[in-house]
């Protein structure tokens, strides 16, 4: 019995493409583990993170002790594919002949063929989740083309390109017969799809088709490019009740000194209008964001503004990190990186006490509501559950006691929120 075991590191993305993978080499007659400590399988893929510091870091980590395990004779082949490996092949060959061959992002056949398996085109749309039955990642666009001043995703993926429209349609139906009930969609830029298939953005039209697809239930939006944001999207949201009132759309800063240096292509005044237009369109609309601090040449004024604005805006999710330089990109290439690693961390710290601050509050709001709530998992004492302003691994969640009545993971409850945290809800199933 050929056994392959598949560990995937990084982003939702990354986890799309071996899911992928898995379906090939199932098909070609493998068993597949998925990211297994405890399987007996003598071959083992890893899919790499090479986006920030930490990430590589974790991957070449993982390359390092499976590596171990090969020379132990724990496993017999070694394969490394993803981002770590398209950036830095050459110089992993280097440093790690215990590894078989490297792959980039974009070798799925080449992958394929070292393992004895052909890539099948027919075979596109077929997948072997990894997530939990009931919910999916839809992957519609790969790489990227507005090369903001930190990012390393256009070196390592490429310039956007779309996933054809009936392709994501017969793959999300395929995921629909399996149980699958939500599905996220994600690109580095979801907002962009469409552009250099049809000639427009084309979003709002997929969302609509995705909507009407027997089974799903929930849609939900990752990673929407502030700039030119099409008001459709918005549109669709407002009206259809299956597209869950959520957007992750990355503002990262809003100074404008700071977003002229990322080379972010809208500016402060532009952020807030598009904050006042998105809640308007979209009434209790869930806004995620992700924000960066200590990128080259902010000053305590720059700070100063990008504090106000998470005080301003209220966000119901956010995230930040500290910049981090990545070779090749704009900044590594013509900026200093002159912010203090301490300053870095203490200004991310601050946001996020702010962020607390305002996560409560707006938590402490929600008690008395009734939410309908999707089934993640049990753990403990507890079902976890989420509602549409929730995604995923990301997320708070709802945490319901589990004794008195049996709840069923995948299936949707009406819950009466009867408590909150800074970052958990707790409730109960209404009409018990």
């Amino acid at each position: 019995m050929k056994k392959i075991n598949v560990i995937t590191l990084g982003c939702s993305k990354n986890t799309v493409d071996s899911e992928h993978l898995m379906a090939q080499l199932e098909a070609a007659g493998y068993t597949v583990a998925a990211d297994s400590d405890r399987t007996d399988a003598k071959v083992v893929v890893i899919n790499t993170c090479g986006f920030i510091g930490d990430a590589k870091q974790e991957s070449i980590d993982m390359i390092l002790r499976a590596a171990a395990a090969k020379q132990a004779g724990r496993i017999e082949r070694l394969f490394v594919v993803g981002c770590l490996s398209e950036r830095y092949a050459d110089e992993l060959r280097a440093e790690l002949p215990e590894v078989d061959e490297f792959f980039g992002v974009k070798d799925w056949a080449g992958i394929a063929r070292a393992l004895g398996a052909e890539h099948r085109a027919e075979l596109e749309t077929e997948r072997r989740l990894t997530t939990p039955a009931h919910y999916a990642y839809l992957k519609i666009g790969e790489g990227c083309n507005w090369k903001c001043g930190y990012c390393a995703i256009p070196l390592i993926r490429g310039p956007h390109v779309s996933v054809p429209m009936e392709v994501l349609e017969e793959e999300a139906r395929k995921l629909a017969a399996r149980g699958v009930r939500e599905l996220i969609v994600i690109a580095q830029d979801t907002t962009y799809y469409g552009i250099d298939l049809y000639g427009r953005r084309r979003l709002a039209e997929l969302l609509e088709r995705l909507c009407r697809i027997e089974g799903i239930e929930w849609v939900r939006i990752h990673y929407a490019y502030p700039s030119a944001f099409p008001d459709d999207v918005a549109e669709v949201m407002a009206r259809e009740p299956r597209i869950c009132k959520y957007l992750d759309i990355p503002f990262q800063h809003i100074s404008d000194a700071q977003l002229a240096a990322m080379q972010r292509r809208h500016t402060k005044a532009e952020a807030y209008a598009l904050v006042e237009r998105l809640r308007s369109k979209v009434p209790g609309l869930a806004l995620r964001t992700t924000l960066l601090t200590g990128y080259p040449g902010e000053t305590e004024r720059d700070f100063a503004e990008l504090e106000q604005f998470v005080r301003d805006v209220r966000f119901e999710r956010l995230g930040v990190f500290a910049y981090s330089e990545e070779e090749g990109t704009y900044s590594a290439r013509h900026l200093r990186d002159d912010v203090p690693e301490e300053v870095k961390r203490e200004r991310a710290e601050r946001i996020m006490a702010v962020q607390n601050e305002i996560a409560r509050e707006n938590n402490l709001r929600r008690v008395g509501v009734v939410e309908r709530t999707v089934i993640d998992s049990r753990q403990g004492d507890f079902y976890v559950g989420r509602s549409q302003y929730d995604s995923p691994e990301v997320d708070q969640e709802i945490l319901i006691p589990a004794a008195g009545r049996r709840l069923l993971r995948g299936r949707f409850y009406d819950v009466r929120i009867t408590s909150a945290a800074d970052y958990d809800l707790y409730g109960e199933v209404a009409g018990k």
